[in-house]
Order: structure tokens, then C-alpha cells, then sequence
């Protein structure tokens, strides 16, 4: 789902640039309003799993692979306003540092990614649990009540995100294309980019986003219930996150030691093909990727020179979750040390 440089025209590159500047000013406002200082680094862990989750690429039969996202898990445990701060900072730093999506391409996969999938998600979780809250808090099934809210809202999170994108890739023949009808940029119309794209996520991929989120949302409700908005109060608040983190944080290494497992699905994902792969597929190049504009990341595809590939991957994970941690900690000095613990609901 991560859209390449030059799958988009500027154009529309710019739209989402302009859409996406407010929705980020309006998440950093919630942000300082409903995290507190002693908290934003727990929200740069929320944003590593992320970060690993869309390492762990998953093939399907005939070489397309996907990944999910777990952007529903962070709205979950922080809101999803601060999702959409935490999902567009690791996809920043996959952009930059190894050219995982494209820098023009950055606010329209922002806008995917970590604005209508926690969105779309946060608001299922948020009408299935607002339906059940008081018949699972009696029974004492609260736990399990939540996890089905949380599969269910990650299952249509991820869904809603690649509608999306396939949207987006599909629209750009249809209105960039040169005089012999070529198309500028993408050349799939939407009669096959939204079949394309749903058809991995309706079905493996949206089932890996729910393994995913319920899978750690059950391990960080058993083992640091502090963990995430809501649970603390008083001078608790002061030396809880730490004490909340060290197992959530021990899970993040272990899931980045694994990431090499990534690297066993063969293939590109549907519509991150290089310029080549592309143009023997359709029998051109597009003349907008011709001439496009290109990143030279620093690690590309997650990868550092000579060395394997399953230790560029591993370090590539560590070297990603170490700069979503700093950054959360560098924001939390300048938060608010008292805030009103709980996400807010007004949208």
C-alpha cells in the first residue's frame, strides 16, 4: 500500500500534500491536549509496531505480496488522532531513510494509511465496544469483548485504506494521459486497481492486520495494562509508562529479530513495481515516470550495503524503531506534564 515516487502525478501529490497539512495540525493539537509528557514515549512504541508491521510482507499466489499496518492498534491505545501523528512519522522515516513509498507520494500515504484506516477503525472498535461495554463489564468478558471490536475495526481500518489507494492509483490514467493515450503515470484504471488491491486485503492481508493487532492488543491489555491512554492518575503517572514499557518493549525486539521473515515473500507488492518490472508489464513507460523525480534513501529497501540480507533487514528494524523512540521522547519535552488521561470523542 505504500505508493512509489511518480505513481502519482504532482498534481495529485499536492492535493493530499494540502488536504493532509491540516489533518496533521489538528492531530498534533489532540496530541499536546490528550498525551501526557510522561506518556509520548509510549506512543513512540505504539508507532514501532507499526513500523514492523509493515515489514512483515505476506505473498500470495502469483507473486504479489502485502503487509499489514496495525494503525487501528495504535488508535486503540492513544486515539486515533494520535495514530495519525505516530502512522505518519514511521511512514516518514520508511520514505526517507529506505525509499519504502515515495516522498512526493508521503501525504497521499499518509492519508491511506494513517488517517482513514485508524479512523475507519477507531470509529468500528468504538460502536462495537460502546454496544457491548456494559454486558461485557458484567460478565466480566471485557477483554475478549475487545479484542472481536479491535479484529473487527482493524479488518474494515485496512480495507477502507486500500479503497484508497487503489482509487488513487486507478483515477490517474483517466486524467493524465498524453495525446496516443498513454498514461502519465499509472497506467491501471480502476476496473483493475480496486479488484487488484481488495482482493489481497479482503482477504490475507486484512487477516494479517488482525492477527496483528489483536495478537499484541491481548498481550499489552495481560502483561502492562498502563500501557496507553486511559489508565492512569496522580503521581502513578510519573513512573508507570516506564514500568509499562519494558515488556511491550521487549516484544518490539523480538518482533524486530523476526522481520527477516519478510524477506521470504518473493515479489513486489500490486502497484510498487520499479519503472522496469512496470513498463514490461503494460509495454511502456510512462512518460511521468520517465522523467520523474527519485530519493536516493539512505537504506534502500532495507538494505546496507554488502552485508546479508536478513541483517540489513534487522538492522534496518532496529535503526527504525530507535528513531520513531527519540523522536516521541524529544516531542514528550515539550508536552504538557498533566493532561486529562482518556482520548477525547469529538472527532
Amino acid at each position: 500500500m505504500h505508493i512509489p515516487e511518480n505513481y502519482l502525478s504532482p498534481s495529485t501529490c499536492g492535493v493530499f500534500a494540502v488536504a493532509m497539512v491540516p489533518l496533521w495540525m489538528r492531530a498534533a493539537r489532540h496530541v499536546r491536549e490528550e498525551v501526557p509528557r510522561q506518556k509520548m514515549p509510549l506512543v513512540g512504541v505504539a508507532a514501532a509496531f507499526c513500523f514492523l508491521a509493515m515489514m512483515f510482507n505476506i505473498p500470495l499466489p502469483g507473486g504479489t505480496t502485502g503487509h499489514a499496518v496495525a494503525g487501528t492498534l495504535v488508535a486503540i491505545l492513544f486515539g486515533p488522532w494520535t495514530a495519525t501523528l505516530a502512522i505518519s512519522m514511521a511512514l516518514a522515516i520508511q520514505a526517507v531513510m529506505f525509499g519504502d513509498g515515495g516522498i512526493l507520494a508521503l501525504p497521499a500515504n499518509c492519508f491511506n494509511m494513517a488517517f482513514v484506516l485508524p479512523m475507519c477503525g477507531y470509529a468500528v472498535y468504538g460502536l462495537l465496544r460502546g454496544r457491548e461495554e456494559r454486558r461485557s463489564d458484567a460478565a466480566g468478558t471485557g477483554l475478549g469483548r475487545e479484542l472481536v471490536a479491535a479484529g473487527v475495526g482493524s479488518y474494515v481500518g485496512i480495507n477502507a485504506a486500500a479503497l484508497c489507494a487503489a482509487i488513487e492509483f486507478g483515477v490517474q490514467p483517466l486524467l493524465f494521459s498524453d495525446a496516443a493515450g498513454r498514461a502519465l503515470y499509472c497506467p491501471y484504471p480502476l476496473w483493475v486497481s480496486v479488484p487488484a488491491m481488495l482482493a489481497g486485503h479482503l482477504t490475507v492481508w486484512g487477516a494479517a492486520e488482525v492477527v496483528f493487532t489483536v495478537g499484541i492488543l491481548a498481550f499489552v491489555r495481560r502483561v502492562a495494562p498502563d500501557f496507553g491512554l486511559g489508565s492512569l492518575a496522580g503521581d502513578d503517572a510519573r513512573v508507570a509508562p516506564a514500568r509499562a514499557a519494558r515488556p511491550v518493549l521487549a516484544l518490539v525486539a523480538a518482533l524486530a529479530v523476526l522481520t527477516p521473515l519478510g524477506l521470504l515473500a518473493t515479489g513486489d507488492a500490486w502497484g510498487e513495481w520499479s519503472v522496469g518490472d512496470l513498463a514490461a508489464q503494460v509495454g511502456y513507460t510512462p512518460a511521468g515516470m520517465t522523467h520523474g523525480w527519485e530519493w536516493a534513501s539512505l537504506m534502500p529497501d532495507y538494505s546496507l550495503g554488502a552485508l546479508p540480507a536478513w541483517l540489513g533487514y534487522v538492522l534496518s528494524a532496529a535503526v527504525g524503531v530507535a528513531a520513531l523512540l527519540v523522536a516521541f521522547r524529544l516531542l514528550g519535552a515539550q508536552a504538557p506534564s498533566h493532561v486529562d488521561f482518556g482520548p477525547r470523542h469529538d472527532g
